[in-house]
């Protein structure tokens, strides 16, 4: 089959650019009297997600040291709900994936799924991490972004930090499934705020990312501020989120799907698949391509069920069993399912672009990234270079080329 040539682009994205994390969390710290509210020997639980976020290790050693500087004794405690397969070791071992060990944290790593009931929202129970419960206090830390499952003024931050990170698998459960009862934008926040009700939060820092993927801002915020200030944070994480500059593909070639990347794999804000509550509308992708899965994950394939094609090679790496529990918990199935694979990433692309109506091969409208977190460069088919030239934030990078297929059919690495 005849394929388009591709050539590679560079987009200009939204939102600054913090220059001294470390320095910015000291200040805040202090700009809001957090000394003034503890005693001296008092425990801080911290806690750590699954996510990849950028800096993270950097940024919660920032935490352990300012809160060590303050007189606490900082650890800090896995909150991700049912991710790594709902194991302590499994949670644990996500951490190490991003630099969150004790020798670099200078602080134990607490990882239990054992929980404590706190309370009770509409007959479901309020659950928390045991380690986080028992410590005298708990500092939230989390990123602010758009949610992949619903839309509301609260969703992806401190108050699902709260609800399905600390709530382990026991809160991750009741809340999904409470969320199908009711709706996730309702349950998420009010479990939130039945945690702060407990007087155990301490503060919450806040990290917002630009659309480059780069830390553009870290709040600390006091508890009876959550709410207000996540939901101006998150207006400014759905300004400066990358997105794709096209409305229209006939082809998305996603390289590497995981969750670090997104909870679901791949972000739908990114790729306007529907996903559980959220239905985007853009862009209109008629066939996704994902060629592989990132080692992070750890063979966690959720969200693998909204591509359309894979291959041989991610579908061996799938751990049915981290993936299972994750679908379990989350309460939609159709999240796991896996699409029809192949043996190479030729055959899998000529199949994709044999099922795109009448539009010819050479005329389709194709791109290529790394996946939904980086979006500054991608490579686009020749169909695109107009809308390329009318788009004053895309730059041309490197001439048009054939897809760079290695011997046995397989694109090098974006």
């Amino acid at each position: 089959m005849p394929l388009p040539q591709m050539f590679r682009i560079k987009q200009s994205l939204e939102g600054p650019s913090l220059s001294d994390v470390p320095r910015t969390i000291h200040e805040n710290m202090h700009a809001h009297g957090i000394q003034n509210q503890i005693k001296p020997g008092q425990t801080i639980a911290i806690t750590a997600g699954s996510r990849g976020i950028t800096g993270i290790a950097r940024i919660l050693r920032s935490v352990v040291d300012e809160c060590r500087f303050l007189g606490l004794k900082p650890f800090i405690v896995a909150a991700m709900g049912s991710h790594g397969g709902a194991t302590a070791d499994g949670q644990k071992h996500l951490l190490a994936h991003y630099g969150i060990t004790a020798a670099a944290m200078g602080c134990d790593i607490k990882s239990s799924m054992d929980v404590v009931r706190i309370g009770e929202l509409k007959g479901i129970p309020v659950f928390c991490d045991k380690n986080a419960w028992e410590a005298d206090h708990i500092a939230v830390v989390a990123r602010i972004k758009p949610h992949t499952d619903f839309d509301n003024e609260i969703e992806s931050g401190l108050f699902k930090m709260m609800s399905i990170g600390l709530g382990k698998r026991a809160g991750a459960e009741y809340y999904h499934r409470a969320g199908h009862q009711y709706s996730y934008a309702e349950i998420f926040p009010e479990v939130g705020k039945e945690v702060l009700r407990t007087g155990k939060v301490l503060f919450g820092l806040a990290i917002v990312e630009n659309g480059y993927g780069e830390t553009a801002k870290v709040d600390v915020i006091l508890p009876k501020d959550f709410y207000e200030q996540e939901k101006e944070l998150l207006r400014l994480a759905k300004l400066w989120l990358g997105r794709l500059p096209f409305d229209a593909l006939d082809l998305l070639i996603v390289d590497e799907m995981g969750k670090n990347i997104s909870g679901t794999g791949m972000d739908p804000n990114v790729i306007g698949r529907t996903c559980i509550q959220k239905h985007p509308i853009s862009p209109k992708i008629r066939q996704l391509f994902i060629r592989d899965l990132s080692a992070e994950s750890d063979g966690n394939a959720l969200g693998i069920g909204m591509a359309d094609l894979t291959t041989k090679r991610l579908v061996d790496k799938i751990n049915h069993a981290f993936t299972g529990v994750n679908v379990i918990t989350t309460g939609v199935f159709d999240l796991s399912k896996i699409p029809m694979w192949f043996d190479s990433d030729k055959e899998a692309i000529e199949v994709a672009l044999s099922m795109i109506g009448l539009t010819t091969p050479q005329d389709a409208r194709i791109v290529r990234i790394k996946n939904t977190l980086h979006l500054t460069e991608m490579d686009v088919s020749e169909s695109l270079r107009e809308e390329v030239a009318r788009n004053n934030r895309l730059s041309l990078v490197t001439a048009p080329a054939q897809l760079p297929f290695d011997i046995d059919g397989n694109l090098s690495s974006f």
